[in-house]
């Protein structure tokens, strides 16, 4: 082969292989987004079936709601990236709505469309340390860079299978992702022997963290429409918010993870054991 085949064939592999790293998934850019949020919805069997419709209602009405709707708008992108995911054991995490864009008011109707299509399932245990990792793996592969990365963590319990929860948030939280929280202080559901009395102290000392990280008690199934959106007004508008974003979080309370003698973040897991010995020495 002549010098000029061989340059010729050389310049042709190297074009090859261009055109195939710019076709290889993750090889562009990834879209720029405001924020990147991960709604993750406990689905354990301490729930009750209208507690889990209630819940997928509360979502899909707040992210439908003027309030948060303007929060997007007012961001420097003007939308945000959102996945949908309900969770209950260590294994057990389910991607109801996958990451979609929001930008406007249709955007939003698209994942309640996705919300409403079908039925919320439920299964045993709880463990928010295996949904914190779940959430934490989907940034990997969202195709959006947002400016802030949360994961918004609802439930009714404490953690009782799994990693510890506090050593769990603590890697998620070096990441660079802020955990925020909606404790269901609502006792409810069929699995009494496993409620905390104060699961917001819980939720503050053991599952929240990172910069501005809060949570938003809700202490009856009728305040949770008003808390998820609240939450998300805050969580979207940010630390610089507007006036009318500030007054739309202040009720119910947001509470800011604070110092102060922390809760025992084993609680949960030595609920089940205690539990579990006693019917097993009936």
């Amino acid at each position: 082969m002549s010098a000029c085949s061989r340059a010729r064939h050389l310049l042709s592999a190297c074009a090859a292989l261009a055109l195939m790293l710019w076709l290889a998934p993750g090889s562009r850019a990834d879209e720029p987004v405001d924020v990147e949020l991960v709604l993750a919805v406990d689905v354990s069997l301490s729930m009750s079936a209208d507690e889990l419709e209630i819940q997928r209602h509360g979502y899909a009405a707040a992210l439908t709601h003027e309030n948060v709707l303007r929060a997007i708008a007012d961001g420097a992108y003007g939308k945000i990236a959102v996945t949908y995911v309900e969770w209950a054991g260590t294994t057990w995490q389910k991607v109801i709505v996958p990451w979609t864009v929001i930008a406007s008011r249709a955007d939003a109707e698209k994942v309640v469309a996705q919300l409403d299509a079908h039925p919320p399932d439920s299964a045993r245990r709880t463990s928010i340390s295996g949904a914190m990792e779940f959430g934490a793996d989907l940034f990997a592969e969202s195709g959006y860079q947002g400016t802030k990365r949360v994961i918004d963590i609802s439930g009714d319990g404490p953690n009782n299978q799994g990693a510890p929860v506090n050593l769990t948030r603590d890697d998620v939280v070096r990441q660079g992702i802020v955990i925020n929280g909606l404790p269901l202080m609502t006792r409810g559901g069929f699995s009494g022997a496993y409620d905390v009395n104060d699961l917001d102290r819980y939720y503050s000392d053991c599952v929240i963290g990172g910069p501005g990280a809060f949570m938003i008690p809700v202490n009856d199934w009728t305040q949770f429409p008003e808390a998820i959106r609240r939450k998300l007004v805050l969580e979207l508008a940010g630390p610089a918010s507007p006036q009318w974003a500030v007054e739309e979080a202040d009720h119910p309370p947001v509470v800011l993870a604070q110092d102060k003698p922390p809760a025992d973040c084993q609680i949960g897991e030595k609920m089940w054991r205690n539990r579990s010995w006693m019917l097993d020495s009936r």
